[in-house]
């Protein structure tokens, strides 16, 4: 798809896309995720040189974090479209004067590589399981808010709900921070920078977003009410789903066995997620 197959509606959803994520990016400029969203937009809307801009600053995020393998490749493609980018070819330089005064170590990347064989995994065991054994991020979650400190382990027991696997909910079950903010134990807005910040995931205002209600219909309900996660969008070959729990490794499962595609989490306020997932499951 370019831009001159687009249409009206699907060109001003991208020109959406690419405004909530250029300020992610502004606020969190080693966020490649979000970066690679940006670029994927920028790419149907054939604006070429936002594209070239934003590959240079995956480059530059893969170094900030080590990644260099993965730098020096998104640095490639954009010779493969400017052959002579001076600025590119000066940082790949940089890149090889590193590489041969000491030896690259990949861990970021073997990490990634280790995470996707672990989904690969995942989907291929059978879809139900006893609920202790499942991870739904109640041990991380402790360790943020009680170990901490933050918070009592009375607190936190009284606001963690778990949610019954065999009982399909007939509403959006209201996920642990909504569960704190309710409570006058900690406002909502703090809960999710810290758990930002923990787990790195970007956070995302829903209520500025269009939301792809036929998206979101793709998925079964349960697992969406069950664990409160919104798929809400599609970027090529990902799925964008928004969350209040990023350490949730069963609800991440369950929609995995729903797509093919990758999914790329997002946080967003509780009750943003709660009005979203009514719409699409009346």
């Amino acid at each position: 798809m370019v831009a001159g197959t687009l249409s009206p509606s699907e060109e001003a959803q991208l020109a959406q896309t690419i405004e909530m994520f250029e300020v992610i990016v502004q606020s969190q400029p080693s966020d490649t995720q979000s970066l690679e969203i940006l670029k994927e937009a920028y790419s149907k809307l054939g604006r070429e040189p936002d594209v070239v801009n934003t590959s240079k600053r995956i480059a530059q995020a893969y170094l900030q974090q080590g990644q260099l393998s993965s730098a020096i490749l998104e640095y490639e493609t954009i010779l493969q479209r400017q052959p002579d980018d001076a600025d590119v070819r000066a940082a790949l330089k940089q890149i090889e004067d590193k590489a041969s005064s000491a030896v690259i170590q990949p861990p970021s990347d073997t990490v990634t590589m280790t995470a996707a064989s672990d989904t690969t995994l995942m989907r291929r065991k059978a879809r139900s399981q006893a609920a202790e054994n499942m991870d739904d991020g109640r041990k991380t979650m402790f360790r943020i808010f009680v170990e901490s400190r933050l918070i009592t382990a009375g607190d936190f027991d009284l606001c963690w709900r778990t949610v019954d696997l065999l009982q399909a909910p007939a509403d959006p079950v209201e996920p642990f921070v909504q569960k704190l903010h309710e409570k006058g134990i900690m406002q909502t807005e703090k809960a999710l920078r810290l758990i930002s910040d923990k787990s790195r995931v970007s956070y995302l205002p829903l209520d500025r977003y269009d939301v792809d209600m036929d998206l979101t219909r793709g998925f079964p309900a349960e697992v969406c009410r069950r664990w409160c996660v919104l798929p809400f969008d599609r970027m090529s070959k990902a799925i964008l789903v928004a969350t209040a729990n990023p350490f949730n490794q069963q609800a991440a499962k369950e929609l995995s066995e729903a797509t093919t595609h990758r999914l790329l989490w997002y946080l967003a306020m509780p009750n943003e997620l709660i009005s979203n997932l009514r719409k699409a499951f009346r």
